[in-house]
């Protein structure tokens, strides 16, 4: 029941049409912003790298905050891991289909197809150097880390590795 003087349910739709158009206007620069980066290769990984720098500079000064600094490096493994992988594992490829001939001129070559392409790891890259650097200003997120925890979850990712030398031995220049 509304007991003041003009303030209604149209009010309410009025300031969320208003944040909704907002946060439309927002994205759509954010989007044209990543749009005009994507040919500029050398410029993005020279930011990703500078942004990188502050954060291991915050760090640095701070000396904490090393479990979001391990979260993060999990989280570069496995960006990297997928960078590295090709889109369609040859061996997975050969065990259903049978290994195959080429039968038409075109299907000799075949380019490396990454199952991350370099833009979608740059921008994960740096989106989570930014989340990672934003959560350094809040003491909650700032654990103490007790190394026997650390150990078991190495322990218990082992698998990481092996998807790694797999991921790499595809890759002609190891070869």
């Amino acid at each position: 029941m509304n007991m003041g003087g003009g303030a209604g349910i149209g009010d309410d739709t009025t300031t969320t049409s208003a944040v909704t158009q907002l946060s439309h206007a927002v994205w759509r620069r954010y989007q044209h912003l990543l749009d005009k980066s994507t040919p500029m290769v050398l410029h993005r990984w020279i930011s990703l790298a500078a942004v990188a720098f502050v954060f291991a500079l915050r760090i640095y000064l701070v000396q904490g905050f090393y479990i979001i600094t391990y979260g993060l490096g999990i989280y570069i493994l496995q960006l990297l891991i997928a960078f590295l992988s090709p889109q369609v594992d040859p061996e997975m490829q050969e065990l259903t289909d049978g290994p195959a001939l080429p039968t038409r001129g075109s299907d000799e070559f075949r380019p490396f197809v990454r199952r991350l392409p370099e833009f979608k790891f740059w921008h994960s890259l740096m989106k989570a150097f930014c989340i990672a650097f934003v959560l350094t200003f809040f003491s909650a997120f700032d654990v103490p880390v007790f190394w026997p925890i650390l150990l078991f979850y190495c322990v218990m990712e082992k698998r990481q590795p092996q998807l790694m030398s797999r991921a790499l031995q595809g890759l002609k220049f190891l070869r």
